[in-house]
């Protein structure tokens, strides 16, 4: 089926660049388009001249693992899953009053009032707390529900039938839904629970629901831990683990979201949880494991981090010879890449962020909504269908039961809408400000990496040329113009989380480099060889950058232009949807891998794993024998570790995150060479906000987009 462009933000979007790369795809057409490629975004250029070869990107999620780079410079792994010797109690709270009463009656009332499945979660924890095991019950947390008079009633129920249960509504799996948790009244059959005491009561002291009631004061508030998590994202890893404790989501802290298709570690906080409650849960987590507890006095926020460590693993490697192979590998270790965003910042849907954010920076605020809750191309039936049936019947309500829970922006809007018809800026607003900043944080790279391939067409790669910005060496402090904090905060400084950088990004630049200052290149500066090709850096359009002083400025105003966006002035008063309201930041735009291993492998079997994951290692610790996992020695391994100048520096001095190495391949008898495939692995630490798959096109030539990678399959 032909779907109907949606009016006005196609055709105004013309992608800017010279003859030399082939034209990308007519904007206009982008409902047509199943994703999203890379000349589209101003993805052209490379580095090196050398030819490319076939490999596959994350054949296996396994395939590519990603652990994160704390502040201090250490890379988080999965070691251990015990729980320590606590030092931390809880006050100790038993309820006997469910005890001396049968509650059939009040079971049988209350299963005609909700699901059969919360009735039965009621059951089991009235018959645990009869076992006299209250100690060790978790909350529950019964299905969503979208009826808030609905709700009353099963609070009311509970106050009436069950008091040695207390109630409160958390956040439901989706923007429009909330649950109900029913928890042990830690105050007893004879209190109304610590929940529902007047603020007076509790010595003016909010209630934080996020924990525990009580805990010792002499310890850190927050249980710090590894997860490690396969094939899931964060926010889905960690709503598992709270429905599993009874919290909310918010409860937990972390400094960058990671990818879903990948195996993945990090660290997360959490408010007021003891180490023993977590580790209890690694038995019963699936693709989810985590340790290495501690108590700590700060939870983790968004940005605390340095970078993250790659170990990626390219299949089905097809080169003229191994020398091609060996070649490409070198130069990416020595010259890098060029630092474009990647094709995650842009969505993976029919519609890119990018365009979303342009119909906002123009304000236009009806078709925006319009962009949002259209029929797309490429999507699942059930998708389509609802978004169908909308445009049929505009029945919100009937929308909001067809739509999935994880389409969140889409279910926000029409929730206001269904409060407030008509009020499409409100609407827009409704969508969690996290998700509403990505989509003008798209735009601005858009234009920042089309600015970034015309610097490399018209300027090539080894040089500074005159007009070009540079972070500042030396004591020039008084000639330049002050770099922003970061490509996430706006003038009223709040820092906000692009789910977009999932994989193989964190939000934010390196925080070193939010302290430098910026200036443009002079002709005394090119004399004195100061400044080399690494330091050139691009702007992320906003009220406090500065542009390059020479051609490569007009690529961002002439681009925005097209696009009817002024890049000084707004036409609207919406500060949040305005790039003049926001400060901008800057970008280097060549980017060297770190700490950069390289081994080719060879296999047998595509369907094992070639590299352990930190859970394989705790598992082999175990346990006395290893399994057989396919791989083959191969006598021409080669191994490159390229101490570069570009390091993750942490003062001054240029201090840099410390490598590691890497697990040997087994070794196996090549009895059948036509079965034998060949592997490419690849380990590197790359600074937050730099993506691993720009790295990959580098090297391999072709696009990273998941459609071509599942065609090489």
């Amino acid at each position: 089926m032909w779907l109907k462009p949606v009016p006005s933000c196609f055709s105004m979007l013309k992608p800017y660049c010279s003859a030399t790369p082939p034209p990308p795809t007519t904007l206009k057409f982008i409902t047509a388009m199943k994703t999203t490629e890379e000349p589209d975004v101003g993805i052209f250029c490379y580095i090196s001249q050398l030819p490319g070869f076939r490999g596959i990107l994350k054949q296996r999620y396994s395939d590519f693992m990603v652990n994160e780079v704390d502040t201090e410079g250490n890379v988080v792994h999965l070691t251990n899953l015990d729980a320590p010797a606590e030092t931390v109690k809880e006050i100790e709270t038993k309820t006997h009053d469910a005890t001396s009463k049968d509650y059939t009656t009040e079971i049988e009332s209350f299963r005609s009032l909700v699901d059969p499945d919360d009735a039965e979660q009621l059951e089991a924890i009235i018959n645990q707390i009869n076992s006299g095991s209250e100690d060790s019950i978790l909350p529950i947390v019964l299905s969503p529900d979208y009826d808030k008079s609905h709700r009353t009633a099963v609070h009311n129920f509970f106050k009436e039938n069950f008091k040695f249960l207390v109630t409160d509504t958390v956040d439901g799996p989706d923007a429009s839904s909330k649950c109900i948790r029913v928890r042990i009244n830690s105050g007893g059959q004879n209190s109304k629970g610590r929940n529902s005491r007047k603020r007076k009561e509790r010595g003016d002291k909010p209630f934080d629901s996020r924990g525990s009631d009580d805990w010792s004061e002499n310890v850190g508030k927050f249980l710090r831990f590894h997860l490690y998590k396969e094939n899931k994202d964060t926010q889905e890893a960690l709503g598992i683990i709270a429905k599993m404790l009874g919290i909310q989501p918010r409860s937990f802290g972390f400094a960058g979201t990671k990818d879903k298709r990948a195996v993945t570690t990090q660290r997360v906080t959490v408010f007021k949880q003891l180490a023993s409650r977590l580790a209890a849960l690694n038995d019963r987590l699936i693709g989810i494991k985590v340790g290495d507890f501690c108590y700590v006095k700060e939870g983790l926020v968004l940005g605390q981090l340095l970078g993250n460590r790659f170990t990626i693993t390219l299949r089905g490697v097809v080169a003229d010879s191994e020398d091609t192979i060996k070649a490409s590998a070198l130069a990416l270790g020595k010259q890098g890449f060029i630092n474009y965003f990647g094709l995650q910042r842009f969505g993976s849907g029919s519609v890119p962020t990018h365009l979303i954010g342009a119909t906002l920076l123009r304000g236009e605020w009806k078709s925006t909504v319009s962009l949002f809750l259209d029929p797309r191309e490429g999507e699942k039936n059930a998708i389509t269908e609802a978004r169908e049936y909308y445009k049929e019947t505009n029945d919100i309500e009937g929308t909001l039961r067809r739509l999935p829970r994880h389409l969140v922006s889409e279910k926000a809007i029409l929730q206001c809408l269904k409060k407030c018809p008509g009020n499409y800026l409100q609407a827009l607003k409704a969508i969690p400000r996290t998700l509403r900043m990505m989509y003008v944080h798209s735009y601005q790279s858009y234009l920042w990496n089309h600015a970034a391939s015309m610097r490399v067409q018209k300027y090539g790669t080894d040089r500074v040329v005159l007009g070009d910005l540079v972070y500042c060496k030396g004591n020039e402090t008084e000639k330049v113009s002050e770099v922003v904090s970061s490509e996430c905060v706006d003038e009223n400084g709040n820092d906000t989380l692009d789910p977009i950088d999932l994989d193989d990004i964190s939000g934010t630049n390196l925080p070193e480099e939010r302290l430098n200052l910026v200036k443009a290149v002079t002709a005394e500066d090119i004399l004195s060889g100061n400044y080399t090709i690494d330091d050139v850096v691009l702007p992320m359009p906003g009220s406090r950058v500065i542009f390059p002083e020479n051609d490569i400025a007009h690529v961002f105003h002439d681009l925005a232009k097209k696009d009817a966006i002024s890049l000084t002035e707004s036409v609207h008063n919406v500060k949040e949807f305005s790039i003049t309201s926001m400060t901008g930041s800057y970008r280097r735009v060549f980017q060297k891998p770190m700490d950069f291993e390289w081994e080719i492998l060879k296999y047998i079997d595509g369907n094992k794993p070639l590299v352990d994951t930190d859970f394989d290692k705790i598992a082999k610790t175990k346990s006395s024998g290893l399994n057989e996992d396919g791989r083959l020695h191969d006598k021409t391994k080669q191994s490159e570790c390229l101490d570069n100048d570009i390091g993750l520096q942490t003062d001054d001095n240029g201090a840099k995150v410390k490598g590691e190495e890497l697990p040997q391949a087994e070794s196996l008898c090549d009895t059948n060479p036509q079965e034998t495939q060949t592997a490419l692995k690849l380990s590197f630490t790359l600074p937050a906000s730099c993506y691993a798959t720009m790295a990959i096109r580098e090297l391999l030539k072709t696009s990273t987009s998941v459609a071509f990678h599942k065609t090489l399959n």
